[in-house]
């Protein structure tokens, strides 16, 4: 490829380098000049642009990205020919302006070749590819990996050196897709167990195991015994689930101990007693024997209790996608495997910041608001309901002012998603920070990492506000922050009416790890349950904390004012 400024005369079918804005046209950086761009161009008083003018052996940056990543998403081994590729959970986007991405399939673990992704980046700089961590959960249509092009063009045994590598090793990035299951809980107790904390545990599994395409199907509550432990096993197994996990009253610390003893009294093999990875260290992998069928079994610690990531979730994961588990792949999950900070962990970790600060407290506590304005409305049909007027003025309005006036100074974060520029000028004149969360659709946890992750430093804790609700006032969010004090026990402060829970919810600074960790279209109400002893429920003075306004129906009431109003 030949680079640089080209005389006009000899610019016709060259790619632009740069774009131009010119009377009455503009020429975007990367198109082919025609006859008429060059006549444009020289009318303007131009004599020569900076081009791009390819050789015989250069491929275009498009079709370059998408052979590549075409290549990838087949997964084959090259020049075989013995039967169909395999199916990798990848299909690809459409090509632009030297991209291709590759968007996952299906729901499942994203596996990464990542010697091969290596290989192909240092073959040279002009095409690039890119992928998610490994191990990272994706559902269908997002975003997995990409294939950049940085030049204009690629020669083409740059190009065959690069699919070389990914027929070579049998493709770099699969989704491995979860297998549909049937999951047995095993619960242990001890004298004095709380059967309310076992039900928290219950709940905090079910989901876990639902994000790995498993259904809860039955549960078993049990002394911490090895025989009561073996013959809860055995039940769950002939009761036709295929997958089990343990949660005992007591840490798995030797393979002497009640819970591994108990899988060999009902015939099945420990496999792995502990991992790199903290928290989760305590985790078990087994598999029930012939006695009983072939059923994979985890052994889970007391980290698994809480929805945050530990190493369980690397366990179930694997085990959901059919994936291998060898001595060598545990070995390896150390690099990373010192996952983010979790709370009520003992020294010699640090305490967070708001229980450090109690002997000091501050009299103006730093309490930002981060208000959630990036859904589709889908309920709302085509309209976006935030922008529907509610007395007067676009209903996200509501929402911010509140949320600005409760500020008095302090960080205001609106994140935005669907028609983020719409909803950008609509909160014109308020003084807030935006955070664009370009994964609306994958659910509202993304908008709240997004939040989340815009505060600045320093701050003790942010009230959660979602933009659909117009009755939210600015009393209500002070309410809130003047019941805040970590120190004594309100780390979490929720909006009450009537003792009947609602939105916003003030969280401490310690929990924002687990907010960011949270996946799916929820937000960080599990934190509410998880971490029951933190909470003060705050009451409100009406009904506005209670009215999330989320179809046309309960628009129409609103206006209307057939809605719940004061007290």
């Amino acid at each position: 490829m030949r680079f640089g400024p080209t005389p006009l005369r000899d610019a016709e079918d060259a790619i632009l380098a740069h774009g131009f804005r010119l009377p009455g046209r503009v020429l975007k950086k990367g198109q082919r000049l025609s006859a008429d761009d060059v006549t444009a161009l020289r009318e303007a008083g131009y004599d020569s642009v900076v081009t791009a003018r390819l050789d015989p052996d250069d491929v275009t940056e498009n079709d370059a990205a998408r052979e590549l990543a075409e290549t990838l998403a087949a997964g084959a081994a090259g020049g075989s020919g013995d039967g169909p590729a395999p199916h990798t959970g990848l299909v690809t986007g459409t090509a632009f302006t030297g991209r291709c991405n590759l968007l996952a399939a299906v729901r499942g673990v994203l596996t990464v070749d990542e010697e091969g992704v290596a290989a192909v980046n240092a073959v040279g700089e002009e095409l690039t590819l890119a992928t998610l961590p490994a191990m990272t959960v994706v559902d269908p249509r997002r975003l997995a990996a990409t294939v950049k092009v940085i030049p204009f063009a690629v020669r083409r045994p740059h190009l065959d050196a690069c699919l070389g590598i990914v027929r070579a090793r049998g493709g770099l990035v699969r989704v491995a897709e979860f297998r549909p299951r049937r999951a047995g809980l095993v619960l242990t107790m001890l004298p004095g167990s709380r059967s309310s904390m076992l039900d928290k545990a219950s709940s905090v599994l079910r989901n876990k195991l639902a994000g790995i395409g498993a259904s809860l199907e039955a549960e078993r509550r049990c002394p911490h015994d090895e025989g009561e432990v073996a013959a809860a096993l055995a039940g769950l197994v002939s009761a036709g689930c295929d997958l089990l996990v343990v949660l005992g009253a007591s840490a798995i610390v030797d393979r002497r101990d009640v819970v591994p003893a108990a899988i060999e009294t009902a015939g099945g093999t420990v496999l792995r007693l502990g991992l790199p990875v903290d928290p989760g260290n305590l985790c078990l992998y087994a598999r029930m024997g012939a006695r009983i069928g072939s059923v994979p079994v985890i052994g889970l610690p007391g980290s698994s209790r809480s929805p945050a990531a530990s190493g369980a979730d690397l366990l179930l994961r694997r085990v959901g996608a059919d994936l291998s588990l060898s001595e060598r792949e545990f070995a390896d999950w150390g690099a990373g495997g010192l996952l983010k900070e979790q709370l009520g962990r003992p020294s010699p970790r640090s305490a967070p910041a708001d229980v450090a600060a109690v002997s000091a407290p501050s009299p103006r506590r730093e309490v930002a608001v981060v208000v959630l304005a990036a859904g589709q409305s889908r309920r709302m049909g085509r309209r976006n309901k935030l922008l529907e007027e509610v007395d007067g003025e676009p209903m996200v309005r509501h929402a911010v002012r509140a949320a600005a006036s409760a500020a008095d100074g302090r960080p205001v974060v609106v994140v935005t998603g669907h028609e983020c520029e719409a909803v950008e000028a609509a909160l014109a004149g308020y003084d807030v920070a935006f955070a664009h969360n370009p994964e609306y659709d994958a659910g509202l946890s993304t908008s709240l990492a997004r939040g989340v992750a815009a505060l600045p430093p320093g701050i003790e804790g942010a009230i959660v506000c979602l933009a659909d609700m117009p009755g939210v006032r600015a009393e209500h969010l002070e309410r809130l922050r003047d019941a805040f004090d970590p120190g004594a026990g309100a780390a979490i402060c929720v909006a009450t009416r009537r003792g009947k829970r609602g939105n916003p919810v003030l969280f401490a600074s310690r929990f924002f790890p687990e907010m960011c960790d949270v996946e799916g279209d929820v937000g960080a109400r599990h934190l509410v349950g998880a971490y029951a002893e933190l909470v003060r429920e705050v009451e409100m003075p009406d009904d506005g904390v209670l009215l999330d306004i989320d179809s046309p129906s309960a628009l129409r009431a609103y206006r209307a004012g057939e809605a719940p109003g004061d007290a």
